[in-house]
């Protein structure tokens, strides 16, 4: 998994709205790591910061024929060839200053964001960058012959279909495996066009204020009025270009092979949010390393180096320490275990006893540390995949010190063993076999 990166220096472009009309300047700025991507109308006040991310994103009923986000009241506009710039040269960290609603359209392509971006610089940061492996297939269908598929694969891979019968467009399929190279040379030329006939309806919707035949493709029914095409198949890089850019809101890498067959935003948009939903699932059911807190060197972890590492919190942190760990082998942790604990109130009140399930947990959270540690593992997931041969010996009692030794006895590249042994005074109270899965 690469680094995240952002840009080196503001950089600053001015340009008329392809629907409002109005001319904008917009101002690329650097963001630190772990920030993600944030639009800032500055010519509202106070200013308000809108993070590109799927649920900020406006209703379509109220922004049609472009992607647009909301907070607080206030509004971006047409952001898709923004964000597919940003997306397609993996920038993870920015600030887009706005002085208007829109981003300007500019030549209809992304071609001029990528050219500022590349004037500004491309620098790497040290946090690793987030990647979402879609886990089982995802499906939008819209009627008409629209819809738009989600499958996992190791990348990210874009098949489109255009279908405008009865028209000079015809029908096109493009397949293209997304890097920054490929989008740079097959995707960000390609420009957003509309049918002839559809321009004086659009007008009558208040859209296109800003559209002329030098952003816009006008496609007549023998061929493009007052332009020339820049590839045979424009009309579909476009659509992969928006389709990019609305992936981006998912706020994270993706990977994924998207098959979209005549899909616009608003289906793209509903594929995205169906995305994130599986990513929220997959992540609560998951461990992941809360930062990038690196603990080699180190001779004992503390309480607050262990949260820098496991997203537990109070009362479900069971680990005080841990005072032993080698590196992707073995790790002990250790838990004084008092009469205040929260679960003594409920469990055998008279007769206080630490729940069985509790020390397993226990060690679980020593083997999570184990795995969450190691500089491979960074940015990651740990799922929990069973437990086998559960023993427990004797009863943990207030006052006593548990401590967790979890060795690990078999790894492969992606699933891994792990034995626990929980003690008391040198005596085993409980032992387990813990399976468990890494995946990015």
């Amino acid at each position: 998994m690469a680094n995240q990166h952002t840009i080196s220096k503001s950089v600053s472009i001015e340009g008329v709205g392809l629907h409002s009309g109005e001319r904008i300047r917009l101002t690329l700025e650097p963001a630190p790591e772990n920030s993600g991507i944030n639009f800032v109308r500055v010519d509202v006040n106070p200013s308000v910061k809108i993070p590109a991310r799927i649920d900020y994103v406006l209703d379509y009923q109220k922004a049609p024929r472009r992607t647009a986000l909301s907070k607080d009241g206030i509004e971006v506009h047409t952001i898709e060839h923004l964000m597919s710039a940003v997306y397609g040269l993996g920038i993870d960290n920015l600030l887009v200053k706005m002085e208007g609603i829109e981003v300007p359209g500019l030549d209809g392509s992304t071609q001029a964001f990528v050219d500022l971006i590349n004037k500004a610089g491309v620098v790497e940061q040290s946090a690793r960058r987030q990647e979402f492996a879609l886990k089982e297939p995802l499906f939008v269908d819209n009627g008409n012959g629209i819809s738009i598929v989600a499958l996992p694969y190791n990348g990210l891979k874009i098949s489109y279909t255009l279908s405008y019968p009865d028209t000079f467009v015809g029908s096109q399929y493009m397949s293209i495996e997304l890097t920054p190279e490929t989008f740079v040379e097959e995707i960000a030329p390609g420009r957003t066009f509309c049918l002839e006939k559809e321009a004086e309806e659009l007008r009558k919707m208040g859209l296109g204020k800003g559209a002329d035949y030098t952003n816009t493709l006008v496609i007549s029914q023998t061929g493009i009025k007052e332009n020339k095409l820049r590839f045979e198949n424009e009309f579909v890089r476009h659509k992969i270009l928006d389709l990019i850019g609305d992936i981006s809101l998912l706020g994270t890498g993706l990977k994924a092979h998207i098959i979209a067959i005549k899909s616009g935003h608003y289906v793209n948009i509903k594929l995205v949010e169906k995305i994130f939903r599986q990513k929220e699932r997959a992540e609560q059911a998951a461990l992941k390393s809360v930062t990038d807190f690196d603990p080699r060197g180190l001779d004992v972890l503390e309480v607050t180096d262990i949260m820098k590492i496991l997203p537990h919190r109070y009362p479900f942190l069971l680990v005080d320490r841990i005072v032993e760990m080698e590196e992707g082998k073995r790790a002990v942790g250790v838990k004084s275990v008092t009469m205040n604990e929260y679960f003594f109130v409920g469990h055998f009140p008279g007769r206080p006893v630490m729940p069985g399930v509790l020390i397993i947990e226990a060690m679980a959270q020593v083997a999570g540390v184990l795995m969450l540690s190691n500089p491979r593992h960074k940015g990651k997931l740990a799922y929990f995949m069973g437990i086998n041969n559960v023993k427990f010996r004797r009863p943990v009692l207030p006052g006593d010190t548990l401590e967790m030794e979890v060795v690990v006895t078999r790894i492969r590249s992606r699933t891994g063993q792990i034995q626990g042994y929980a003690r008391v005074d040198d005596n085993v109270v409980a032992e387990a076999e813990l399976m468990f899965a890494i995946v990015d």
